[in-house]
């Protein structure tokens, strides 16, 4: 394997953790980590339950914490690493930030930014799908299978 490779797995696994937080809470296990320069900058995971905000989606969490680690609003050096395919809010929340590199783990066929808006990410952002999406999604599967 690739240092890349070995690298995004263990980034994405510590995305993982924060999704079993979420798990923990009742929370759609959806989790993310923000990566700049080699250093985890902020960790999140889902809190829609716990903050009744439709808008506090992993994603969200992280960016905002990064951007606070960084001092300003634009995460261009920064890679994120999270459990499922950003949903659209999300992926305009990664625009905005302009951050360069974002990382997912399962795909998410029902709300998935590349089906309902697959070019809002700025066009030299690097896309990285199925990292650990195993792991990512049968996480996903118990919690829904649990709910049921």
């Amino acid at each position: 394997m690739t240092a890349n490779i070995l690298n995004d797995e263990y980034y994405m696994r510590q995305a993982l953790n924060e999704a079993r937080q979420a798990y923990d809470k009742d929370e759609v296990p959806i989790g993310a980590v923000v990566v700049c320069q080699g250093r985890i900058i902020a960790r999140a995971h889902n809190l829609t339950e716990t903050l009744n905000d439709a808008t506090a989606h992993a994603e969200m969490q992280a960016i905002t914490a990064a951007e606070n680690v960084m001092g300003g609003k634009y995460l261009t050096d920064c890679t994120l690493y999270v459990t499922l395919e950003p949903c659209p809010m999300c992926a305009g929340g990664l625009l905005w930030s302009q951050i360069p590199k974002v990382v997912y783990g399962a795909k998410d066929e029902k709300k998935g930014c590349s089906l309902y808006s697959p070019r809002i990410l700025h066009p030299k952002t690097i896309v990285v799908a199925g990292v650990l999406e195993e792991e990512c999604a049968s996480l996903m599967k118990e919690f829904f299978k649990r709910k049921r």
